[in-house]
């Protein structure tokens, strides 16, 4: 595949899947200054809305998934029947966005949760979806079923986690470009984690000798971190302490956002909610910060109890964070609650304590000024769409490898 192709020549497609929609982007490239941002296109399809779709769905044991990954994968027949909206949904996302492609090279970058498959096009463990090995072979033949050609294969499904970081890295709007040890946590449908090393983006997949993603730890021992983080795993808690179900509050409505709308109000269940999630978040990035400085401590088990423990020693190890990037809806979550003493500044609090009980000096010289977490070390992402910026870079990138 040729790169001689300028770059104004080219189209731009980002791609977000979730477990309840896919979003698409076109993205674009400042040639001047070589950064990426979003253009104002956007195409979002829900799978609630193809009929047919199960919304009861219930995704075959993560532990089976573990397993099969590494031999046959044995879809069931509703996941093959699930898997079908959720592969249609993203090639009609894709096949709106290239109508505004007449005469360009038009390259998709698709980021989705889950682990790939070894040729990395499609996914072979979803923990609240259908597996779905044929992801891009399906997209690619319903375009071309339309007559609808891409300027490239899809060259592989991305991990939202890594084109968070990639946008962060890439966009002029990026908390990862001036800084040289950076962590990205988001919380949105799931929970994604990215960082930055030495100047470098470091991917937790080519990491996991010696970390841990967010989602494979346990908090406690009947919940994961993506629990208490994801948006799903907030409203499931705030169901749990207001006793009010799960249909009830998305038919009212209340999401995360108004969930701490009431914790301002003082409601107690949605105060147990927030703090709840304030104190288990202090704690991953907590485990964030020693885990890269010092190495892998046993803090924590695994969802996948046959997980093999990370080892403590890297060569990472003495890096202080300059920064550590909240995103996503998450994001949104610490925003607001900036000026008021709950999650934001109850985060700060219990950092500054945990690491002055380190009894480290540097640690504390660093981390802390006056005995206080340091507000510019931890900040909200302004990239709303960082995984499809990053998928849409990607795209750009691999391209450019040809």
């Amino acid at each position: 595949m040729s790169n001689m192709h300028r770059p104004e020549d080219i189209m731009l497609i980002g791609i977000d899947g979730g477990a309840s929609k896919v979003s698409g982007w076109l993205v674009e490239l400042d040639i001047k200054s070589g950064l990426f941002s979003m253009a104002n296109v956007n195409v979002e399809k829900r799978y609630m809305d193809y009929e047919g779709y199960n919304d009861a769905f219930v995704p075959v044991d993560l532990n089976t998934q573990l397993v099969e990954m590494n031999s046959h994968i044995h879809l069931q027949e509703d996941e093959k029947k699930q898997g079908y909206f959720y592969k249609k949904a993203a090639a009609d996302v894709i096949s709106e966005l290239l109508q505004n492609g007449k005469d360009k090279l038009v390259l998709v970058g698709i980021g989705m949760p889950g682990l790939k498959t070894k040729d990395m096009r499609g996914i072979s463990v979803l923990a609240n979806g259908p597996r779905m090995p044929d992801y891009s072979d399906f997209i690619e033949e319903e375009l071309a079923g339309k007559g609808l050609m891409l300027g490239a294969p899809i060259a592989h499904l991305g991990s939202d986690a890594d084109y968070c970081g990639l946008g962060e890295e890439h966009s002029g709007s990026g908390l990862f470009r001036d800084v040289e040890n950076a962590y990205y946590f988001g919380g949105g449908t799931g929970v994604a984690d990215a960082m930055k090393l030495k100047g470098k983006l470091i991917s937790f997949d080519q990491s996991k000798s010696w970390i841990a993603k967010s989602w494979e730890m346990m908090s406690t021992k009947t919940r994961s971190f993506e629990f208490y983080t994801s948006a799903s795993g907030i409203q499931k808690l705030y169901s749990y302490y207001s006793k009010i179900s799960l249909t009830d509050l998305n038919k009212n409505r209340i999401y995360p956002m108004q969930i701490l709308e009431k914790a301002l109000n003082n409601e107690e269940a949605a105060f147990l909610t927030i703090k709840d999630l304030s104190d288990k978040l202090a704690l991953l990035l907590f485990e964030r910060i020693t885990t890269i400085y010092s190495g892998w401590s046993d803090v924590f088990s695994f969802v996948n109890p046959d997980k093999e423990k990370p080892l403590s020693d890297h060569k990472y190890k003495g890096s202080l964070l300059d920064r550590i990037i909240i995103g996503q809806r998450l994001g949104d979550l610490l925003e607001r609650s900036k000026d008021t003493d709950l999650l934001y500044n109850d985060i700060k609090k219990q950092l500054g304590d945990m690491i002055i009980n380190t009894g480290d000096k540097k640690l504390i010289s660093h981390f802390l000024r006056a005995r206080s977490f340091r507000s510019e070390i931890l900040r909200i992402s302004k990239l709303r769409e960082a995984p499809a910026l990053g998928a849409g870079i990607d795209a750009f990138l691999s391209h450019k490898k040809y």
